[in-house]
């Protein structure tokens, strides 16, 4: 769309007294298949375009969408929304800046020239292989999902900016069997690298460690149940941080108070071994930007440092509910979403322990491998997550495997129970859902022990 009538969009929105107007626009392309017991289920290639227009008076917004890049029909469509603000401070449209690109992709062999059949013959023969490696794998899935995005973001001030993001992630889920019972083993990762990720990943060792990990589940007892202390591994362990405590820290509950960290900056929420980031530009990294999908440059964000809370998440509505300046943090899944408050590449950070020491000064507890979901109410912190691979410590020695654990808790709790950081920080991908759809995240954190909480499980 040319900047002509780009500026005639934006002065159709502001045209009933709005004082911000934005255009978000969209093309992506992706291409996805995917495999159950070494067979191909479902493939697909889409491609896809919009466009969103934001009005905003205040904290008061309206935001309206389209697949139609017609000019004419986005004007008429502009000024409808805007009849919904009934303002007294009417902007006027700056002259757009010069158009800037930017790209956190590193892209060495472009998997948009990668043959389908190739993905898939690689995909079955570690399906293959892990339904020969046992009798009791029974079932294994796989998935792969390549998407390359463009965005173009404008606004009233003049902000002009373009981005385009290259991503890959596959998963492969085992299922072990044995008798009624059925425990899975499973790989996700992400990156925003080319298809030279899928070149040189183990795909064979980590397979096996999913069969591994699924069949020593299905042979293990249950986890018993009570406070004690938990030591939570590396990866994907960080996910308790980023539903416990990274939600609550931005803006979309922070500004409305209903977040349990309102109010708290400068003041000690978690231990002082502790220090989180939120870190968008990261090359290379499954959740990284260098430009938010409001238009401005995203950030690498102290949020905790040696348990003092440093930062918000705030993106343009949280921003004038808080009166405190953006981070860069705004996103949103595509076109359809208003861009909301959103965590990016969020991680404790290394500590000076070893997960050996860790382990060896815990008499008894739990030994979390691998998390699995859970639930998270920001206004008060409370959570449960799923423990999918667990083992007991006995004496500060790994133990016997458990399966059937939850970690129950509140946030801020939790946080201040965290007497013990390592320093193998791992990161791991994910994709958060929230008011402004799914989009990718990292987490991540070292081992960390948590001194105290609440283990819901059940002897046999």
């Amino acid at each position: 769309m040319n900047d002509s009538s780009i500026m005639k969009i934006l002065d159709a929105a502001l045209s009933n007294n709005a004082d911000f107007a934005e255009l978000y626009m969209e093309e992506e392309s992706s291409k996805s298949v995917s495999l159950l017991k070494g067979k191909v289920i479902k493939a697909g290639t889409n491609k896809g375009a919009g466009i969103g227009i934001r009005i905003m008076q205040g904290t008061n917004c309206v935001y309206v969408y389209s697949n139609n890049f017609d000019p004419e029909s986005l004007i008429h469509m502009a000024r409808e929304a805007s009849m919904a603000l009934a303002g007294t401070d009417r902007a006027a449209a700056a002259d757009l800046q010069k158009l800037c690109k930017s790209s956190p992709s590193m892209i060495s062999v472009d998997p948009a020239a990668i043959a389908k059949s190739e993905t898939v013959e690689w995909l079955r023969n570690a399906s293959e292989y892990a339904l020969g490696y046992d009798p009791l794998i029974t079932q294994v899935a796989c998935g792969y999902n390549f998407s390359s995005k463009t965005i173009r973001v404008v606004n009233s001030r003049g902000v002009n900016k373009e981005e385009t993001k290259s991503r890959i992630r596959f998963s492969v889920e085992t299922v072990a069997s044995k008798g009624d019972e059925k425990q899975t083993g499973r790989i996700s990762p992400g990156t925003l690298k080319g298809y030279e990720f899928i070149n040189e990943y183990p795909i064979i060792d980590k397979v096996r460690e999913c069969c591994d990990t699924a069949i020593r589940m299905a042979n293990a007892g249950y986890a018993p149940s009570g406070k004690m202390p938990v030591i939570i591994c590396n990866g994907f362990g960080g996910v308790i941080f980023h539903e416990a405590c990274g939600h609550a820290l931005e803006a979309s509950s922070v500004g409305i108070g209903s977040s349990c960290f309102a109010g708290k900056l400068g003041q000690q929420i978690a231990s002082s071994v502790v220090s989180a980031r939120d870190n968008a530009r990261i090359e290379g990294e499954w959740g990284s930007y260098y430009t938010d999908d409001e238009g401005n440059e995203s950030s690498d964000l102290q949020l905790i440092e040696n348990g003092i809370l440093k930062n918000y998440l705030i993106d343009e509505l949280g921003s004038r509910r808080m009166n405190m300046p953006v981070t860069g943090c705004s996103r949103r899944e595509d076109y359809c979403y208003a861009p909301t408050s959103r965590m990016s590449n969020t991680y404790i950070e290394n500590g000076s322990s070893t997960p050996e020491e860790i382990i060896a000064n815990t008499e008894e507890g739990l030994y979390c491998t691998q998390m699995g979901g859970g639930s998270v109410d920001t206004a008060t912190g409370e959570f449960n997550f799923a423990v999918n691979e667990a083992y007991m410590i006995r004496g500060g020695k790994i133990a016997e495997p458990v399966r059937g654990a939850t970690l129950i808790g509140k946030g801020p709790e939790v946080l201040m129970n965290i007497d013990m950081v390592g320093n193998d920080l791992e990161l791991a991908a994910g994709v958060c859902g929230a008011s402004s759809g799914g989009v990718p995240v990292t987490v991540g954190q070292p081992t960390i022990r948590v001194s105290s909480i609440l283990v819901g499980g059940r002897e046999e």
